[in-house]
């Protein structure tokens, strides 16, 4: 049967969600093969089996951590050579880094790439992916003609099905490129923690936009994305206005979610917020303007000031918790 090499997104040996799925839609076109690298990467291959992976190659090396992307690209490149034959596909965490590492493995290696799949199964000439084309107006279905098909895939795309598989641990050897060490990190901030979900990963994302009004009013946001364990978002007015963090705005300049429910408070839903977020399994829609194009978006909507809607929805979570 053929493999289908998967590049694992973990932290410390800690495995992040959107490489689980990346497993369940590997074993659709062949065995799946993980490749994880750096600090940790042994501890991944209980979790790897666990959900599918025949086969787990690490690497352990310096370089991974202190230069960017293509030490990381080397190591993809190294695992594709080792097996007997082309993987059917590589698949790739559509995340900032994951679609650069996918981008220049496909240079590398000649390669047609897709990136921001929502869907992959396969086909008679290799595997087919879906995307949300042109703001998520238009669905297409595309395959890859020349190389080894490169694709990544947007968090929340597939379920995680655990499917237990040998997972057999090797060391993948791995030569750098000259390229590799041609940009170092030179240092690290870590990022405060609020106890949420990661945006682009989470199963419930509950945004505010202008009609928040107010740095201030985000608490109201924040409330009811605790009371639901959702990760907070916010629109490009919102972001600009200063109200919210630019790592959390949502849209076509922003990050793109897709996650099981996304509720949009004060949102108007001018497409390039759209942009971000029209692949959400379910929408629902706050807004006290009754003609908001958010409307003709939500899968349920409701026409009301969010600052009397949610805190309203927040206690109504709470007391069903309860």
């Amino acid at each position: 049967m053929a493999e289908v090499v998967v590049y694992v997104d973990h932290v410390g040996g800690a495995v992040r969600k959107p490489t689980l799925e990346l497993l369940t839609l590997a074993r659709r076109l062949g065995d799946p093969v993980a490749v994880a690298l750096g600090e940790g990467a042994a501890e991944t291959a209980g979790v790897l089996a666990e959900h599918g992976a025949v086969r787990v190659l690490t690497a352990q090396a310096p370089e991974f951590a202190d230069y960017l992307v293509v030490p990381k690209v080397d190591a993809l490149h190294a695992a594709c050579q080792s097996l007997a034959q082309p993987p059917a596909a590589v698949l790739v965490p559509s995340s900032a880094e994951g679609k650069e590492i996918a981008a220049r493995l496909a240079v590398r290696t000649g390669s047609g790439i897709i990136t921001d799949a929502i869907d992959i199964e396969a086909g008679d000439l290799g595997p087919v992916a879906t995307q949300a084309a042109f703001a998520a107006s238009y669905t297409t279905k595309s395959r890859i003609t020349h190389g080894i098909p490169v694709i990544t895939v947007k968090a929340n795309s597939a379920p995680v099905q655990p499917a237990p598989a040998p997972g057999t641990v090797e060391t993948l050897t791995v030569t750098f490129t000259p390229a590799a060490t041609g940009t170092r990190i030179v240092s690290r901030t870590p990022r405060q923690s609020t106890g949420r979900p990661e945006l682009t990963e989470a199963a419930i994302v509950v945004s505010g936009g202008r009609g928040v009004n107010g740095a201030e009013n985000f608490a109201v946001i924040e409330a009811l994305a605790d009371s639901l364990g959702a990760a907070v978002g916010a629109s490009r007015a919102a972001v600009d206005a200063g109200w919210y963090p630019h790592t959390n705005q949502v849209g076509q300049t922003g990050k793109s979610v897709s996650p099981q429910l996304y509720i949009a408070s004060g949102i108007s839903g001018a497409i390039q917020h759209r942009a971000g977020m029209q692949t959400s399994k379910t929408i629902i829609a706050v807004n006290k303007d009754p003609e908001a194009p958010i409307f003709d978006l939500a899968d349920y909507g409701i026409i009301g000031d969010l600052h009397t809607v949610l805190p309203q929805l927040t206690q109504e979570v709470h007391t069903r918790k309860n």
